[in-house]
């Protein structure tokens, strides 16, 4: 008997060490709903309740940023409505009859986290804050975000307005690939018309001054959500985004979930238009062409496995002129244990045109 019941301890015991073990390699976190994932590609590191629907607050602004970025021009004139002036919460005091840019409400909304600007913006748009959340909505399900429902550009709480952590991660992606949305989200402090002289902007997400890299992008508190917190942040070429949602402590749960991401990590990628390698060319005006790939590629892995992870660039020795700009020359792989986790081909970065046949006899 007393055998039998130390080989149960024994199992119980082996049963949970390897749990414990990778517990105790994740981050703490007071958030209920957080999502780690790479921005190069999408490739999610972490994740706790991240697909359950939640209020998300301000963090809502990111698609109305989205939307007013990639619809109008910055430049447009906004005549701001009585509701819009209305809107409680967070405000950027705009008055009734007054007239902003659309570049300017942008700002308001991002940094200040004006709800008075997000329904300028709406309004200025699409005519009514109804017809601006039916675009977001459109928006994010193009995005990817399935299991998200807008009903109002600020993010104040209504039964149905909601999203999950991981689909604003995805926005958040989205969004990032734009420059002047990486450009304000960045921004600590800005300033913008008043009728009365100038309004300053001081940009509420607090990770900005305190954390090494940070560079966006949105806060977001209600009762109702909690303390939320989309994040960015860039090290040697990686761009992690963390977000928390009914946070507790959002900086502290963000810089933990980042502080995995970089530290834990390891990561193999090649960018978009990155020059990768060069292939000799014969009989053309130049000897050689340059190639990068035509798509972001990479793959993350615990920096304990970073030796099974392999980058593999597969080229001719040499190809004919002429070469066009944008013509597949190579492929490049990505290969975790020996298997492919990412590919893409490897494309010339310019023509190279043929070579006379008198040229082609001097050489």
């Amino acid at each position: 008997m007393a055998r039998v019941f130390l080989a149960l301890v024994l199992i119980i015991g082996c049963l949970l060490q390897p749990e414990t073990a990778r517990a105790a390699s994740e981050p703490y976190l007071t958030a209920p709903a957080a999502i780690l994932m790479e921005a190069s590609t999408g490739q999610v590191l972490y994740e706790r309740g991240a697909r359950k629907e939640r209020p998300p607050a301000s963090t809502t602004k990111i698609m109305t940023a989205i939307l007013a970025l990639e619809l109008a021009r910055p430049d447009v004139v906004v005549k701001v409505s009585e509701n819009a002036a209305a809107t409680p919460g967070a405000s950027i005091y705009l008055k009734a009859g007054e007239t902003l840019t659309l570049g300017d409400l942008v700002k308001g909304a991002l940094l200040n986290s004006g709800n008075d600007a997000a329904v300028a913006i709406a309004e200025g748009i699409a005519g009514t804050e109804n017809g601006f959340a039916w675009l977001m909505n459109r928006k994010a399900k193009q995005i990817g975000a399935y299991h998200t429902h807008f009903t109002n550009p600020h993010g104040l709480t209504e039964p149905e307005h909601y999203t999950t952590a991981y689909d604003l991660a995805l926005m958040a992606r989205y969004a990032l690939g734009n420059p002047e949305f990486r450009r304000l989200v960045a921004t600590r402090e800005d300033q913008i018309p008043a009728p009365d002289g100038v309004r300053y902007l001081y940009n509420t997400n607090r990770l900005l001054e305190s954390y090494p890299g940070a560079d966006g992008v949105k806060t977001g508190t209600t009762d109702a959500a909690g303390q939320c917190l989309v994040a960015s942040a860039s090290r040697e070429g990686r761009r992690l985004i963390a977000v928390v949602l009914g946070s507790e402590d959002r900086y502290a749960d963000v810089q933990a979930l980042l502080d995995y991401g970089f530290n834990a990590f390891y990561s193999e990628a090649a960018a978009v238009g990155e020059p990768v390698g060069r292939v000799s060319v014969k009989n053309g005006e130049f000897q050689s062409v340059t190639v990068a790939p035509v798509t972001t590629i990479g793959f993350t892995v615990p920096v304990e496995e970073a030796p099974f992870l392999e980058k593999r660039v597969l080229l001719p020795a040499v190809v004919k002129a002429p070469v066009r700009k944008g013509q597949t020359l190579g492929r490049m792989l990505i290969l975790y244990k020996g298997r492919e986790v990412a590919n893409t081909s490897l494309v010339s970065t310019q023509d190279v045109a043929a070579l006379s046949w008198w040229a082609q006899f001097k050489q």
